[in-house]
């Protein structure tokens, strides 16, 4: 049993550095092959059912999520299972993507005859070209390795590692070629925080009619504190009387007319007032209003629209609730 620390920390770098020369090795399997690979993934009218069995089949299953979630509409079939009655999941318009280290695995060649009458496409990932599997298949990608990260090289460690980033590669080639933007991707990833940040817009949590504080070019700067006190804000919107945007008072200027010894009771809030303000557009995602915030140091927006008429007004809390930050 190795108990030595500094062993331990050797044996964790050396797994790494054998990992990163087999992902390495890769580049050499970037090639004609897998330009091949691409353009018939891409022109499949029907899905990509990928499969493997054991630890490749693990892989497998992660390369199908990442496929379908970036616009290569892809799901995992075990091949056990395939023959057995699941074979019917797969339809000639489909295109197979299977995965084996060494080409040779039982369960999957039992379904090649099958994939080959059916007329489906056959995409391999080996670590043998000269394998059955490779020399069956419509194109072959060599994801071999030259040793497995594991002291015994039996244990699948820089075999699963390879194949999982060819399969990342042959994803984000797809990918590219589909013009897939990030609305597309948010669309498949609505439940989870990439998807509140891709497809949240201003709109959707902007305050607005009576939420709003706002007050005329005439109020006083009490006025001004009362109207940002009943609106939780931080801020209110000056208008003039064609309801025209002016500026915003916010806590910051508040503080700085302490410094500039302002008659407090006197001063009207045109004044003291930043004149136009920090403002967005409604249909903004929110999380561009993220990053204007950032960028400016402020905790709070106004909503306006292209002619400057005031829609509404948010702050960092609004952003806090709906899981921007």
């Amino acid at each position: 049993m190795v108990n030595n620390k500094e062993r331990m920390i050797d044996i964790g770098l050396n797994v790494i550095d054998i990992e990163a020369n087999a992902i390495n090795a890769l580049r050499s399997s970037i090639n004609q092959d897998f330009t091949e690979a691409c353009r018939i993934l891409m022109e499949c009218n029907g899905r990509i059912v990928v499969t493997g069995m054991g630890k490749s089949g693990h892989i497998g299953g992660k390369i199908a999520a990442t496929l379908a979630s970036t616009g290569s509409p892809a799901f995992f079939v075990h091949p056990g299972e395939a023959s057995h009655g699941d074979l019917g999941m797969i339809t000639p318009g489909d295109v197979v993507l299977a995965l084996s280290n060494s080409g040779e695995t039982a369960e999957v060649l039992t379904i090649l005859p099958l994939i080959k009458r059916m007329g489906a496409p056959l995409v391999s990932l080996t670590g043998n070209p000269a394998s059955t599997l490779a020399t069956e298949s419509s194109v072959h990608l060599d994801v071999g390795v030259e040793k497995e990260a594991c002291p015994l090289d039996l244990a699948p460690t820089a075999s699963t590692t390879a194949a999982l980033v060819m399969g990342d590669a042959l994803a984000i080639a797809l990918l590219e070629a589909r013009g897939f933007t990030p609305e597309d991707f948010a669309l498949s990833h609505p439940g989870g925080s990439l998807g509140k940040r891709l497809l949240l817009r201003v709109r959707d949590i902007m305050h607005s009619g009576d939420q709003l504080p706002v007050v005329s070019d005439q109020s006083s700067l009490r006025d001004a504190l009362i109207e940002m006190t009943a609106k939780g804000l931080g801020m209110t919107a000056i208008l003039d009387s064609n309801k025209q945007l002016l500026g915003v008072f916010t806590d910051g200027d508040l503080r700085r007319c302490f410094d500039d010894e302002h008659d407090m009771h006197q001063a009207k809030v045109v004044d003291v007032m930043t004149t136009g303000g920090v403002s967005i557009g409604a249909d903004k995602l929110a999380a561009e209003a993220l990053k204007l915030m950032d960028d400016k140091h402020i905790n709070a927006l106004l909503v306006v629209d292209e002619n400057q008429q005031l829609q509404g007004a948010l702050n960092m809390h609004d952003l806090l609730r709906a899981g921007m930050v």
